[in-house]
């Protein structure tokens, strides 16, 4: 059995780096406010495409990536906590919060494309809707901030549980997408990662961002 097993491919693990940026550069920008607002509006348009590719790559990616791999009923998550369940990519547990990651994020930057900071930084989309739900979007907009927070907290616990204590390195996996074969199932499978496979994601990539510059080409222009 080799050493290695490839469980992350090249996109995913783009995706996911890029992610953390763009999140990260959306929460820095917002906190300081005042022209960093033009920046907290690209990385939310980033992240909209990222969030999109993800989507489309969970059906049509490899293996590990697809949500069919991962997203499980109760019965399985129950066998995984009472241990009788392996797994070499995301577990049933992990798959909830992968879940909720990407429902969190998502509902963030697509609200944002509706919503104003009603000083000097609109989203594209912005006045398309009644100006209650507008309202309420910028409302559930600032709260979710503190939901997305909360997830990313318990994911960096969990990364740090399963490192420390169960001795099971997440981090690195996601950097070179090689797992330990010793933490994968006897029958786990590799991971398709190609050429052919940097092709699909490049393709998809390319209609995720055509099409988020479609959004951003909808605002309305003032000159």
């Amino acid at each position: 059995m080799p050493r290695a097993l490839r469980i992350w491919d090249l996109p995913t693990r783009l995706f996911h780096w890029a992610l953390v940026v763009c999140v990260t550069g959306a929460f820095v920008s917002v906190k300081l406010g005042g022209l960093y607002m033009d920046w907290h509006m690209r990385f939310g348009l980033a992240t909209l495409g990222l969030i999109l590719f993800r989507l489309i790559w969970g059906i049509l990616g490899p293996r590990y990536a697809r949500f069919t791999q991962f997203v499980r009923g109760p019965r399985a998550l129950a066998a995984y906590l009472r241990g009788t369940l392996p797994t070499a990519g995301h577990n049933p547990l992990g798959a909830l919060s992968v879940i909720a990651m990407l429902a969190a994020i998502g509902f963030q930057a697509v609200s944002g494309l509706f919503i104003s900071d009603d000083i000097m930084v609109e989203g594209p989309l912005y006045g398309r809707l009644d100006g209650s739900l507008t309202s309420t979007l910028a409302a559930l907009h600032r709260a979710n901030e503190v939901v997305i927070l909360a997830l990313i907290g318990l994911h960096v616990v969990a990364l740090a549980w399963y490192g420390l204590i169960r001795r099971k390195p997440l981090v690195p996996a996601m950097i070179t997408g090689d797992l330990d074969a010793r933490h994968a199932p006897a029958d786990a499978l590799p991971a398709r990662d190609d050429l052919a496979v940097w092709i699909r994601a490049l393709v998809i990539a390319v209609c995720c961002t055509v099409f988020v510059l479609w959004v951003q080409s909808l605002a309305p222009s003032f000159y």
